[in-house]
């Protein structure tokens, strides 16, 4: 399995505009459906007075960590296009969702699908395209006694550590490349009383 993705940087806009339609498209990094909700919650409270609010992700590695939705327009008309130009850009971990504001002239299904797809387009063209490894997300639970040899093993490993709290019992969330993983927490459970949990694969 592939060891690195290329994604986007950070979030990104594109437009298009037609005959009077005008097409906005917001383009971001995700790590979860989860995290596409969100972004797409927030743009329907910005956007409310918009018609439609299509969109596509894709999340990971495989070919089946997807979605697209036309949002009332005619069908395959622009979640597919969208998505289209996730794939032909060979990015994951992105979402892109279009708004469009109605001209009062009618596109036709042709006219909606280069619309959608040049909007997504120049949302990725103005993007930071960037090469990312895929890493294995832990958590690890452990009572203080033992927090001088779980931080000299983390400062050692040059582990990337996303979340920590100390208290009678601690927790460090922290990931590593999946090509290290296996002889990492081979040697994390070598320290008594850590209890090590695995999360996810991003």
């Amino acid at each position: 399995m592939a060891d690195s993705y290329f994604t986007i940087k950070k979030p990104s806009e594109g437009i298009y505009k037609e005959k009077g339609s005008k097409f906005i498209a917001f383009a971001y990094p995700i790590y979860s459906e989860e995290d596409f909700k969100e972004h797409l919650s927030q743009l329907k409270k910005d956007y409310h007075d918009a018609r439609h609010h299509c969109y596509a992700f894709k999340i990971g590695l495989t070919e089946n960590e997807y979605r697209y939705s036309d949002d009332g327009e005619p069908n395959n008309s622009a979640g597919k296009p969208i998505y289209g130009q996730l794939l032909s850009s060979n990015i994951t971990n992105v979402a892109i969702i279009v708004i469009r504001y109605f001209g009062g002239t009618k596109l036709g299904v042709g006219g909606l699908i280069t619309a959608y797809k040049e909007a997504a387009k120049d949302a990725i063209t103005n993007a930071k395209i960037v090469k990312r490894t895929v890493n294995h997300y832990y958590k690890i639970k452990f009572d203080y006694p033992v927090m001088s040899d779980v931080m000299n093993f983390i400062k050692l490993n040059n582990l990337n550590v996303t979340n920590q709290v100390f208290e009678n019992s601690c927790l460090i969330e922290f990931n590593i490349r999946t090509q290290e993983a296996e002889q990492i927490i081979n040697e994390l459970e070598k320290i008594e009383d850590v209890r090590i949990e695995f999360v996810r694969t991003i």
